[in-house]
Formats: C-alpha cells, structure tokens, sequence
C-alpha cells in the first residue's frame, strides 16, 4: 500500500522529497481561500490559495471592517509595518461599509503601477499565504495564472515573503517563472517580458520589480518555492523541462473536465451539438513521455476519487489534483447561498456545466455552472451593462505609436473596437472578473444600484458532488473531501 508521510517531507531545495498525494486546486478568485487551504494542508496535503485577484480581494475585506481581524492579524505580521499602515490607512473602514455602498475602486492595473497598488499586491499574497500557513506545519501553494501577468512579479514576492512552499502556474506557458523564483529568492531585480497582441521585431515590453527598492533595504534571503507547471500536453511538459529559465519541480495534467480555464482543443477548432470545444486524442497527452522526464506528475480533471487516485499512482504519478470537490466544502470561499443551491441541485439530479468557448475574454473555453440568478442566464447576461473596471484579463496589445495599450473583449463595444479590437470578439464574452468577485459575496455595486451578478465556474463532476455529504448532513468539509479520496491510501503516522 503507498504510504505518505507528512514527517518525511524536507525542506525545498534537497534532493529528495515526499510529496503530497492530494494537491486541492487553486480555483477561481478567493474560492481557494486561506481558510481552505488551511484545512488541507494541517490534513497532511497540499493547500493551495488562489492568487487571482488578490489585491481586490483583500481591500474589500477590509471595507467590510474585517469582522474576525484576520486581515490585520496577517498584515501585523508583514516585514515593513509602514506600509501594512497605509493599506490600512486606505482601505480598512470599521464596522465595515454599509451593504447598499459599494466599494472603493482600487487602481487597474498597468506595467508600471502606482506604489500604493504595488504595497497592496504584495500585501495581499503575503496575508493570504501567511493565514494559510499559520498554526500548523503542513505545505502551501499558491496558484497564478500566465495570462494575468502584470500583477505577477510583486505577487510572487508577496507570496514569498511568507514562506510559501510550492508555486502553481498554468493557462500559459510560463518558461520564466522558474528563473524569476531564484532570482526573487536572492532578492535580485526581476524582469518579466509580457505578451503583447501586434508586437513587431525588436519590440521589448516588460514589467520590472526590484526587491531592494521595494523593501526599502537589503531585501531578506528567501526560500525558493517549489515550481509546478499546470500543463495539459506532452510538448508543453517536454519543453518547460528542457527549456525554462531555472529548475521546474513537476507538473499537474489538466484534463478538459476540471473547472475554469481549459486549454484550447488542438487542431481545427470544432464544436459540439450543445456548442462546446470537441476534444480528440490529440489532446490527450502521452503520459509516459512525461513520467520519463523523471519529475513528479499529478493527473487533474475528475480524479475525486480512491480508484483514479489508485489509477494515478498506477502509471506513475505522484499523486492527483482535486478542484471541484473543494470549492463546495464548508471551507472554500463560494458565497453560502451559492455553495448551497449547488448541493441542492446534486442531491434532486444534478447539475448542468457547459464548456463555454466564448465567455472568457482569454479565448480559453471556460467552465460554466448553469444556476439561476447568475450570469450563466441568457436574460441576466443580456441586462448587464458592460464595463471594465477590474481589468485582470485584458490584453495588451501594441498601438500604433508603439506604446502599450490594454482591451477587453468584456469591455464596452465602442471602448474594444476604438483600441483595434474586432467586433466580433466581443460576441458572447463574459464579465469574468466581476463574476468572480460576486460568487465569493465581494460583487460591486455598480453606478445605479445594479449588483454584479455571480458567475460560478465548476468542472464536470459537480453533477455528483453531494456524494460527499455525510449521513443527515446539508454540507461537508475539507476533511471529508480527503477522506473519501483517499480511501484505502489513508496516511499511516
């Protein structure tokens, strides 16, 4: 039988190491909360928190007025107090904003953001990872995406300043990122190239952090975190290994069932008769080629179970990858109304997931829970007025001058197409970042009264998540979710 070990785990940088079997998912903005992660790590497996959004996330916290102090329990423990104190000075409102106001916008963010918004990035990782770590010794992760690249340099930083010990990125290919952690773990500058839409040759755009100027002195000496890449092909596996800019620690295999972002279908895009991606045998990756790499895998996409756990370590992973199981547990972010309507519509037949190739302003199909009073209905989508004040997945693209410009397929028609963009690209995009936002209960109130509503994104398996539910219960946790994963590969102490 396979055992794990907690005990047997070392310290980052050894060459040898006992990794988790169950890494939870990094899902969504703020479902992959520090609570959550919390919970699965002081189980012996890896937690992990969603960096998406972060710096929103965090000032909209504080707005509330913080009600447990969880926000400024961490930020009392961030190294530099001046800037905890203007974060604070800004953001924290006691007693919380009334529930009919909306939030304070925070800026949008561009290569070369303000200094306050900087503070509020790295603040913001730095909190997540320091709750999510705090009271016990098991593993945290943190979860990027490549496509929202403009707030990952300080993140990271953030994220290491409170000692985090794995880094998860994918919706991309992030050759750099490897480098970027040992560099950032030296407290050296860091420079990241973006990925520009109309770039010509010899075009250099960038975005740049320097620790040191940052801290204001001699940065600290940080531990370098493992890196894993979040992968769905044998190619994008074979060449991060073979050509990143530092050492990747291993890999998750996504599978087009999992939730959120999947990789596009290889080939000639086709659809379906309900309109979703068609994926072949070319997406499947080969993953013997990937074992022969010699570095640790972990197969994602409906793997909440004892047997495809048992599967995964038959052909050689280290373990398997669980999403949707966790964002409905007790634990994750998902707003209560929300997380309880999902369990309902399991346990009276299920529940309807489509695999929209249109919705997310990326161009990646994007899982899409159907539920009523979200942005996945028709009627509710066609009310929204559009807008764009969030801004993590817009694109930068080259304007003619040769500066940088930024666009959103989610943004106004008029606003998209004076930048360049294609009309229709906007056909059936979705306000992505502020559905987000709504599903954990931080939505906007938009100029008129007009509540951002939820989007909730969820992989295939959701149909049957009341299966998790104890005896004569209406919720489950974490804990239940790992047990019954497990099964017979319960740890042995």
């Amino acid at each position: 039988m396979y055992s794990f070990c907690p005990a047997a785990i070392v310290a980052p940088n050894e060459s040898t190491m006992s990794h988790p079997l169950i890494i939870q998912g990094g899902m969504g903005a703020g479902v992959s909360n520090w609570r959550l992660a919390r919970a699965v790590s002081r189980l012996g497996q890896l937690g992990v928190v969603s960096a998406t959004a972060l710096d929103v996330i965090l000032a909209r916290r504080l707005q509330e007025g913080d009600p447990d102090g969880d926000m400024r329990r961490a930020l009392a423990q961030f190294p530099f107090a001046e800037m905890a104190k203007r974060a604070l000075d800004r953001h924290f409102i006691p007693g919380g904003k009334p529930t009919d106001q909306p939030f304070k916008t925070t800026p949008i963010l561009s290569q070369q953001p303000a200094p306050a918004l900087v503070e509020l990035i790295v603040l913001a990782n730095f909190a997540e990872v320091f709750l999510a770590k705090e009271g016990h010794t098991g593993l945290v992760g943190i979860n990027y995406l490549q496509k929202i690249q403009l707030p990952t340099l300080p993140s990271l930083f953030g994220a290491m300043l409170a000692g985090v010990d794995y880094v998860l990125m994918g919706a991309g290919i992030p050759m750099a990122i490897p480098g970027l952690l040992d560099q950032l773990a030296r407290g050296q500058p860091v420079r990241l190239n973006l990925e520009v839409e109309g770039a010509e040759p010899g075009d250099e755009f960038h975005c740049a952090f320097d620790p040191t100027a940052f801290c204001g002195t001699t940065p600290p000496e940080l531990k370098r975190p493992h890196f894993l890449a979040i992968i769905s092909s044998t190619v994008l596996a074979l060449t991060l290994a073979r050509k990143a800019s530092g050492r990747v620690d291993g890999f998750v295999v996504e599978g087009p069932t999992a939730g959120g972002h999947n990789a596009p279908p290889r080939g000639v895009a086709q659809l379906n008769e309900r309109g979703e991606p068609i994926y072949g045998p070319r997406d499947v990756p080969d993953l013997e080629k990937i074992r022969d790499l010699g570095l640790p895998f972990w197969m994602a996409g409906s793997y909440a179970t004892p047997t495809r756990l048992a599967e995964a370590l038959r052909i050689g992973a280290a373990g398997v990858q669980v999403g949707t199981a966790f964002a409905f547990c007790e634990e994750s972010g998902i707003e209560a109304g929300l997380k309880a309507l999902v369990l309902r519509s399991s346990r009276n037949g299920g529940i309807e997931v489509f695999t929209d190739p249109v919705a997310s302003p990326t161009g990646f199909p994007f899982k899409v829970a159907r539920l009523a009073g979200t942005l996945s209905e028709p009627e509710i989508y066609s009310a929204r007025e559009r807008v764009c004040d969030l801004g993590y997945l817009r694109r930068a693209y080259r304007k003619p001058e040769g500066t940088l410009g930024y666009r959103c397929p989610g943004e106004p028609e008029d606003h998209y197409t004076a930048k360049g963009g294609e009309p229709a690209d906007i056909n059936g995009r979705k306000c992505v970042c502020n559905g987000l936002l709504s599903t954990i209960g931080l939505g906007q109130i938009q100029p008129g009264g007009y509540r951002e509503p939820a989007l909730l994104t969820a992989g295939d398996e959701v149909s049957g998540i009341s299966r998790f539910l104890p005896p004569n219960r209406d919720s489950y946790s974490a804990a239940d979710v790992i047990s019954h994963v497990l099964g017979e590969f319960r740890p042995r102490y």
